[in-house]
């Protein structure tokens, strides 16, 4: 029997897929932000306010939603400014290039890639840093490439257990890539007990190479 649900991967680099529930779930994040210019009946929708009609005034403080932030965002216009979250700046850097394996990225925040990536749609003098950081040529960089050697190696070495504590320290992007770890492994193993006739390759695989091909041929 299909799938009544065919996941669709999260975008790439500050491109975002709308048909991603991963995408979708990670435009809900907040930024700390300031309006610099009065914001009318948004009091609402920014937890500032009561009444439908009410509007932010010049100056406050915000919490704003990724996908409302990039909408209100015009580098002509004053209309909000948006601070990086503490994960991005340079203090938190320090620590990723120091041991990126020592911090629990579901914690700091569960889309700490792809997040991390729309970030650099905002005008911010550690954007360069913060790409070096996460990406380079859309290609995640020197954080995931820290972290996954370790995830890899914890996906191969856990048959049959409960990998619970595994994956709590991982960010959205980190888990997926631990469960193909694990199903590689799993195949395997029914492979090897003769339980499957040939061994397949991971859709992520084969959307990736997909994608690679588009990417030549254009």
């Amino acid at each position: 029997m299909s799938d009544s649900y065919f996941p669709v991967g999260p975008g790439l680099g500050m491109e975002e897929n709308f048909l991603s529930l991963d995408d979708i779930l990670m435009s809900q994040e907040k930024l700390p932000g300031r309006a610099e210019s009065a914001l009318p009946r948004l009091a609402v929708l920014l937890g500032q306010g009561a009444g439908s009609a009410e509007s932010v005034p010049e100056g406050s403080k915000l919490e704003i939603p990724l996908w409302l932030a990039k909408g209100l965002h015009d580098s002509k216009r004053r209309i909000i400014s948006v601070e990086l979250p503490k994960i991005y700046k340079e203090a938190w850097r320090t620590v990723f290039s120091a041991d990126a394996n020592v911090v629990d990225l579901h914690k700091m925040g569960p889309y700490y890639y792809g997040f991390g990536s729309q970030l650099l749609n905002f005008e911010n003098p550690e954007n360069p840093e913060i790409a070096q950081t996460i990406l380079q040529a859309s290609i995640l960089n020197q954080t995931f490439i820290a972290r996954f050697r370790r995830i890899m190696d914890s996906s191969q070495n856990a048959y049959n257990e409960d990998t619970s504590a595994l994956v709590a320290r991982l960010d959205e992007l980190e888990r997926a890539l631990f469960q193909v770890g694990q199903k590689g492994l799993n195949d395997f193993q029914c492979w090897e007990k003769g339980q499957a006739s040939q061994i397949t390759a991971s859709s992520l695989v084969q959307n990736y190479g997909k994608r690679k091909l588009t990417e030549v041929d254009g």
